[in-house]
């Protein structure tokens, strides 16, 4: 019974086949989790095996890595990164320091609670999470992808004034100032 509802769904939303297996991540690493990511896209891992190839432009890509922690300086890059790339645009998190500063929680300039700024789609706990719990999660992004749930960028568009309102509390008004002038010029 499951096969045949998977059948008529991916014959009545191919694209959704299409989103799943095409997740072309652009890798942000601010910190541990960088050194997670040769072993995890080489083998005995292989993550093109599901569909995943860096992405050297966010214009190209349609999965945003944030492998470790955030300073204020680094989330400015980040949010920009985000707003340049292509919808659907999904966010894996992972490591402790993006969910809640990690080591780092008690740094002034450490941003404890990435999803006050940009929605996360899948976290991934642990510090630092070995390749098979990245692959893992991208499991998950993918089971999440195909139920319709991945929709942090639906969530970023129609929650835009909260977002804004935490990245000018955190970053200022010079900072958003500088994105509509991005904006403009993309």
């Amino acid at each position: 019974m499951e096969k045949h509802k998977r059948a008529k769904m991916w014959l009545t939303h191919p694209y959704k086949w299409g989103q799943k297996y095409s997740l072309w991540p652009v890798h942000f690493c601010t910190g541990c989790g960088a050194i997670e990511m040769p072993p995890t896209m080489l083998a005995p891992y292989d993550a093109s095996r599901f569909g995943m190839g860096p992405m050297a432009s966010p214009r190209q890509a349609n999965l945003l890595l944030i492998t470790g922690y955030m300073t204020t300086k680094t989330l400015k890059y980040v949010i920009r990164t985000y707003e340049q790339m292509l919808t659907p645009r999904y966010v894996l998190s992972f490591g402790s320091c993006p969910i809640d500063g990690g080591l780092y929680y008690t740094s002034y300039n450490t941003i404890n609670h990435l999803e006050w700024y940009l929605p996360v789609d899948v976290w991934i706990a642990g510090c630092m999470p070995r390749p098979e719990a990245f692959l893992m999660g991208v499991n998950r992004l993918m089971e999440e992808i195909e139920a319709g749930r991945a929709d942090g960028y639906k969530r970023y568009e129609e929650n835009i004034d909260y977002y804004r309102r935490n990245q000018e509390r955190t970053l200022g008004k010079e900072f958003l100032a500088e994105l509509k002038q991005v904006e403009w010029l993309t």
